[in-house]
């Protein structure tokens, strides 16, 4: 079982690339964040045609997520935050794997940059929000895959240059301390459980030539329950996409499960 987290920036006007992801790769989930089109828009036949059924959250022009499956999927929540400016940035669904009822979390962080405005303001209280609601479901469901945008950046590690992001939304002391509480809720970060330090870049601006300097940062995450650890038997990131003409700023990243 490969679950595959990707922010597309665009699910339109990435959609060969995704495609091309899909044929090569054949991920069972993917959870997709920033898809930037509204439900009616969100491009359902092309992904029908290779046997995925769709689950859109969207919003236009800006965020919006979806999950993609070739497994059914149920009990799909579009409500667990109670966004105060209605942007479309979780989306939740129940999978049956192995005997497991499996609760995927898929997740678009507030950038919250700059930090001396309300969008830092907005992301500290979106944060929040998540941090109650993941304590309420880990006492109903001990399986909670929890994947998305992230927009931390949790250590040192995980940006080419830290300098340069010190006093940044992604890098907060108090930013971070948010990610150690949802680890601390009972939960790993499947990245760093599997590859220890070792550099796992995610994310490549576009600009001043960040792809072909490796100038990365890991900003996207799984965070998985305690109880699932036995089943992870890999977590991947996938450059291929990264590297295509057009491409998201972003490459998948893809858990998976034995």
């Amino acid at each position: 079982m490969i679950i595959t987290s990707w922010n597309v920036n665009s699910v339109r006007a990435r959609i060969e690339n995704i495609k091309e992801y899909l044929q090569k790769f054949s991920p069972d989930v993917v959870m997709m964040q920033e898809i930037k089109t509204q439900d009616e828009t969100f491009p359902y036949d092309d992904f029908s045609a290779l046997d995925y059924e769709s689950h859109v959250f969207g919003q236009k022009s800006y965020n919006g997520v979806a999950i993609i499956s070739k497994h059914k999927l149920e009990n799909v929540r579009l409500d667990l935050i109670k966004d105060k400016l209605k942007q479309s940035r979780i989306i939740s669904a129940e999978l049956k794997y192995k005997k497991k009822n499996i609760q995927l979390i898929n997740i678009y962080t507030p950038n919250g940059n700059p930090v001396d405005t309300d969008k830092y303001t907005y992301k500290k209280d979106w944060l929040d929000t998540l941090i109650k609601q993941l304590k309420t479901l880990s006492k109903k469901n001990e399986n909670i895959i929890l994947a998305g945008d992230f927009n931390i950046l949790p250590s040192a590690e995980d940006a080419y240059n830290i300098k340069g992001f010190e006093d940044d939304a992604l890098y907060r002391l108090e930013i971070r301390k948010k990610f150690r509480e949802m680890i601390n809720l009972g939960f790993h970060d499947a990245y760093r459980h599997i590859h220890g330090e070792i550099e796992g870049y995610t994310y490549w601006d576009y600009m001043r030539g960040a792809w072909q300097k490796n100038n990365g940062l890991r900003i996207d995450h799984f965070l998985v329950s305690n109880s699932l650890l036995n089943i992870v038997k890999n977590v991947n990131i996938n450059k291929d996409p990264r590297g295509k003409e057009k491409p998201s700023d972003h490459t998948p990243i893809e858990i998976e499960l034995t």
